[in-house]
C-alpha cells in the first residue's frame, strides 16, 4: 500500500525490486502472531459489526466496503484500515489487473483512498501470491516507494479478499505506533468479517446486474412487447435466484454467529438451530427440530414459559423483556446455566415464527462474582486494617472511609461529603495539606503530608497521610487508596527530644567555655606568678646599697622568660581552638548540604521556614572534613533560621546556593530574610553575639573551621533585610580546570 498518486504528497510507484531493497522475510512478522497474547474476543462488537453488513446488503457495492474498513477499524482497534481491489482501469474491479486500488479506507491514512500499489511489487501482491494473511513491520523497508508516507506504518495485516471463490483483493488493518500489535483474534475477525463482506458484496452485484438488466428493458418498450414466455421465465429465474442469494447470506450470518440461534414456530417447537447451539447446550441441531424449546430450559421455568408465550399471541403482551434478558438455560448434560436471550417476530405464511439468539453468560457470571468477592475482601481488609482508611476517585473526591476514622472524627459518611475534609484540618495546615493533595491529583504521584486532624472531642492530633493511587492496564489513575497514621505521641517526643538537645547543647556550651575559662587560668598562673616574683626580686636588689645590678639582671632575666613562656601557653590554647589537624578527604558540598538539610528539617517545619535551594550540579569536589564542613553549614543554616524567629509580616525563606565562582574555587551562600545584623564585620568575633541568650562561639568556630580548610568565610548585611553568609573553599588539585 502506497501513497496515491493523487494525493498532495504523491510519489512514484516502482514496478521492479529496487537496488538495496530488504527480503520480504526481513520485513514479514506472520510467526509471531500465535505466540502473541491474544485477546478475549468481544462477540458482542463482533456481531455488531455483521449486523451492520448485513444491512448493506440494501446498499451499494462501494458501501458495503466503506462499510467493511469501518467494521474492520473498530473491531481491531487499528490506526487505519481499508480495502485493495485488483484493477487495469484504476477504478474498476478487474481479477486480472495489474495494479491494486484503494476503493475504502478509514483512520489516519483515510485521505489517501483512490490511490493503489503495482500488482507485481507491493504487500498486497505478496498475500495473493501466497493466498494467505500476512503480517508486515516497517514493509517501506522492502517497498521505498512508502518512506515519504506520514504516518509510517508500524505493523500491517493484510488478508486475502475472496469474489466467487477467487482472491481479487486484500483487506487490511495497521498502527501507526508500537502502542499495540495485532494477535490471532485479530486476523480471525478480519476473516469473519472478510466472509461476510465477500457474500454481500458478490449479492450487491447480482443485484445491480439485475437492476441494470430491468432498467434496459424497461426503457426499451418496444423490446418489452416482444418478450416471449421464455424471457419472462428467464427473469424470473434470475428474481428468485437474488432471493435465492439472500437467503443464503442470512443463512450464512446465522450459521456462523457466535451465539445459539434457534427459532421456534407459534407451538414453542423448534424449527432451526444453529451450530453454536451444540456449543453452548451441547444439543446437535438435528436433534432439537422438532423438539419444544422448554428441552433447553429448567422444569421450574417450562410452564412459565408455556404460559407466557400463549398469553402473548392472544394479547401481543410481553411479560418479558424481549432485549437482552438474563435467564437459566439447561445443557444437555442436566447442567443449568445463565443465559443472555434476544428475541425476534416474524410472520410467515400467517404464522408467527419466533427467533431466539442465546449467549451464555457463565464466564461474565462468574467474572463478576469474583470481582463482588474481591470487593468484598477489600472492603473487610479495609475495615480490618489496624488504620484508619480512606479511598478517593480519580479526581480526588473522597467516596469510602472506614469506621475508625469515622468514630475518630465522631462524623458519618454524610458529614464529610456535606462539610469536606478540609473543615476537620487545624485551620494552620489545611491550606498546604489542600495543595499537596492537588498536586498528587494532577500528577499522579504518591501522596505524603503531615498534619493535624480534629478528634470527635475537639482535640488535634498529628497524623502521618499517606496516598497511592492504583492504575488500571492501560496506566490511567481509577482509584486512590490512603491511610491516617497517628503520630502525635511521635511529634511530642520529637519536640521534648529537640528541647532535651537544645539544654543540652547549652550545658555543653556552658561546661566548654567553664573549662576553657580554667584552663587558660590554670596554664598562664603560673609563669605570671613568676613574673611577679621575679619583678619584687628585681624592685629588691635595685634598692638595696650598693645595688644588686648583677642580681637585678638575672631577675630581669627570669621576668623575660617567664613572659615568654606565658605567650607559649596563650598560642598553644589558640591553636586548641583552631583544631588545627582536620582529615581532609573528597567531598561533593552539595551532599553536605543535603545531608544538613535532613538534619534540619523538624525544625524548619517547626518553625514554618521555607528551604529554596540552587545547587550546581556540576560542581567541582573540594578536600575537606566532612564533620566539621557540616558543623559549619549546620551552625550557618541554624543561624539563619533563628533570625527569623522574631519576623511576623513576610514569609520566612531560607535560600542555600552553591556554584563554581571561579576555576579555583566553590561559591555557598545562605541567605535569610531575618532582621539583618548591625555590625556584620564583627560577628565573627569570639563571644561577640547578638543573641539574648548567645554565648558568642557558633560563628568564631565556623571561622577556625573555614580557615583550616584554607577557606573564606565572610558574611553581608543590610538591617531590615536578611543577611547572607558565603563562604568559599578552594577546588580539589585535580578537578582545577
Amino acid at each position: 500500500m502506497a501513497q496515491p498518486v493523487q494525493s498532495k504528497d504523491a510519489v512514484t510507484l516502482a514496478s521492479a525490486i529496487p537496488d538495496g531493497a530488504a527480503s520480504l522475510e526481513s520485513v514479514l512478522c506472520t510467526e509471531e502472531l500465535p505466540q502473541r497474547p491474544s485477546r478475549v474476543p468481544d462477540h458482542a462488537k463482533e456481531n455488531a459489526a455483521l449486523v451492520t453488513l448485513a444491512g448493506a446488503l440494501a446498499e451499494s457495492r462501494h458501501t458495503i466496503l466503506d462499510i467493511l474498513a469501518d467494521a474492520i477499524l473498530r473491531v481491531t482497534g487499528a490506526d487505519s484500515s481499508g480495502v485493495s481491489l485488483l484493477t487495469s482501469d484504476g477504478a474498476t474491479p478487474d481479477p486480472e489487473g495489474h495494479r491494486f486500488y484503494w476503493p475504502a479506507i478509514k483512520g489516519m491514512w483515510k485521505e489517501h483512498v483512490g490511490g493503489g500499489t503495482p500488482r507485481n511489487f507491493g504487500p498486497c501482491g505478496d498475500v495473493l501470491d501466497r493466498n494467505c494473511a500476512l503480517l508486515f513491520r516497517r514493509f517501506e523497508r522492502r517497498y521505498p516507494y512508502l518512506l515519504p508516507v506520514s504516518p509510517a506504518a508500524e505493523e500491517c495485516l493484510l488478508v486475502p479478499f475472496y469474489v466467487r471463490g477467487k482472491a481479487v483483493g486484500t483487506i487490511w488493518a495497521m498502527m501507526h505506533s508500537d502502542r499495540r500489535g495485532f494477535d490471532t483474534e485479530d486476523q480471525r475477525l478480519m476473516n469473519v468479517l472478510g466472509q461476510f463482506a465477500s457474500l454481500a458484496y458478490q449479492t450487491q452485484g447480482t443485484i445491480d446486474d439485475l437492476k441494470s438488466q430491468i432498467n434496459a428493458r424497461e426503457q426499451a418498450e418496444s423490446r418489452l412487447r416482444e418478450l416471449t414466455r421464455v424471457e419472462v421465465g428467464v427473469l424470473l429465474e434470475g428474481l428468485e435466484a437474488q432471493v435465492r442469494t439472500k437467503d443464503e447470506f442470512h443463512r450464512v450470518v446465522v450459521e456462523t454467529a457466535s451465539d445459539a440461534v434457534v427459532s421456534i414456530d407459534h407451538r414453542g417447537d423448534i424449527l432451526f438451530a444453529n451450530h453454536a447451539t451444540t456449543r453452548t447446550f451441547g444439543y446437535e441441531p438435528s436433534e432439537l427440530i422438532g423438539q419444544p424449546l422448554t428441552l433447553l430450559m429448567p422444569e421450574y421455568l417450562r410452564d412459565l414459559h408455556k404460559a407466557g408465550l400463549e398469553r402473548y399471541q392472544e394479547t401481543n403482551y410481553r411479560h418479558i423483556n424481549w432485549r437482552g434478558t438474563e435467564l437459566i438455560g439447561l445443557r444437555k448434560n442436566g447442567e443449568e446455566f445463565p443465559v443472555e436471550v434476544s428475541f425476534g417476530e416474524i410472520t410467515n405464511n400467517g404464522q408467527r415464527v419466533f427467533t431466539g439468539f442465546i449467549r451464555d453468560i457463565s464466564a461474565r457470571k462468574q467474572a463478576e462474582e469474583a470481582l463482588r468477592a474481591s470487593e468484598r475482601d477489600l472492603s473487610l481488609i479495609i475495615e480490618t486494617i489496624p488504620g484508619m482508611v480512606w479511598c478517593a476517585a480519580p479526581d480526588g473526591e473522597l467516596n469510602h472511609l472506614n469506621q475508625r476514622l469515622l468514630e475518630y472524627t465522631g462524623t458519618s459518611p454524610d458529614d464529610w461529603a456535606q462539610l469536606g475534609w478540609a473543615t476537620l484540618l487545624h485551620p494552620d495546615d489545611a491550606e498546604p495539606t489542600a495543595q499537596a493533595w492537588s498536586r498528587a491529583v494532577a500528577t499522579g504521584q504518591p501522596h505524603q503530608a503531615q498534619c493535624r486532624f480534629r478528634r470527635f472531642d475537639g482535640v488535634y492530633r498529628w497524623f502521618q497521610v499517606l496516598g497511592q493511587a492504583a492504575r488500571d492496564n492501560e496506566g490511567r489513575v481509577a482509584r486512590w487508596y490512603g491511610l491516617l497514621i497517628d503520630i502525635d505521641d511521635r511529634k511530642n517526643m520529637e519536640e521534648a527530644l529537640r528541647s532535651s538537645q537544645a539544654r543540652l547543647s547549652r550545658a555543653i556550651q556552658t561546661a566548654t567555655v567553664g573549662e576553657f575559662a580554667a584552663a587558660i587560668a590554670h596554664e598562664i598562673n603560673q609563669p605570671l606568678a613568676a613574673v611577679v616574683t621575679n619583678g619584687q626580686a628585681c624592685l629588691r636588689w635595685l634598692a638595696a646599697q650598693p645595688p644588686g645590678m648583677a642580681k637585678a639582671q638575672e631577675a630581669a632575666e627570669r621576668i623575660v622568660r617567664d613572659g615568654k613562656e606565658a605567650g607559649e601557653v596563650v598560642r598553644r590554647i589558640r591553636t586548641l581552638f583552631k583544631q588545627a589537624a582536620v582529615e581532609k578527604i573528597e567531598l561533593n558540598l552539595n551532599e553536605v548540604i543535603g545531608e544538613v538539610l535532613h538534619l534540619l528539617n523538624g525544625e524548619t517545619t517547626r518553625k514554618r521556614v521555607a528551604v529554596e535551594t540552587d545547587l550546581d550540579q556540576d560542581l567541582a569536589p573540594v578536600a575537606g572534613d566532612r564533620v566539621q564542613l557540616q558543623q559549619l553549614i549546620f551552625n550557618l543554616l541554624l543561624n539563619g533560621i533563628e533570625a527569623m524567629d522574631s519576623v511576623a509580616d513576610r514569609p520566612k525563606k531560607l535560600f542555600v546556593c552553591s556554584k563554581r565562582a571561579s576555576p579555583e574555587t566553590v561559591l555557598v551562600e545562605v541567605r535569610d530574610s531575618g532582621t539583618g545584623l548591625k555590625d556584620p564585620d564583627r560577628i565573627f568575633e569570639a563571644f561577640f553575639t547578638t543573641k539574648e541568650n548567645g554565648m558568642g562561639m557558633g560563628l568564631a568556630i565556623c571561622r577556625s573551621i573555614i580557615d583550616a580548610h584554607h577557606g573564606r568565610l565572610w558574611a553581608a548585611s543590610a538591617e531590615g533585610s536578611g543577611t547572607t553568609f558565603s563562604f568559599s573553599l578552594p577546588v580539589l588539585a585535580t578537578a582545577a580546570v
